[in-house]
């Protein structure tokens, strides 16, 4: 939770808001979601999607304001390492058997409900 203004915000709400508007952008451009919120014991992914044979994983990033950078910034190579882990042992798990195509996508959703997104956002890192 976080005060500002006497005003209690809570962090989850506001992030699962924007995720919903990142999943529905995607599934505006042909993309089915799979999972949301998808955790395990290395983390949390937001969203995990395909398009066609492509197993896509999907970290969503919102900012208010630019004060503290753009949200596509937070994706820092600390939390591309974290992602990785978490997609890994999910790919493990459901699309091996499949040798499925997978990429990491991240979607910034701005104030303004803008989006950018960044197909391919970075390599997999162990």
């Amino acid at each position: 939770m976080l005060m500002t203004g006497g005003v209690t915000i809570n962090r989850r709400s506001i992030g699962a808001r924007y995720e919903e508007t990142a999943a529905a952008y995607l599934e505006s451009c042909g993309y089915d979601i799979l999972a949301r919120n998808y955790r395990n014991k290395y983390g949390e992914l937001d969203i995990i999607a395909k398009k066609e044979e492509l197993l896509v994983y999907a970290e969503v990033k919102y900012r208010s304001n630019t004060n503290c950078g753009d949200p596509l910034e937070a994706v820092d190579r600390r939390k591309q390492i974290q992602i990785c882990k978490v997609a890994a042992c999910h790919y493990a798990t459901y699309a091996a058997k499949s040798y499925q195509p997978c990429r990491f996508d991240v979607i910034g959703v701005y104030h303004d409900e803008t989006i950018r997104h960044i197909e391919n956002a970075f390599e997999f890192y162990w």
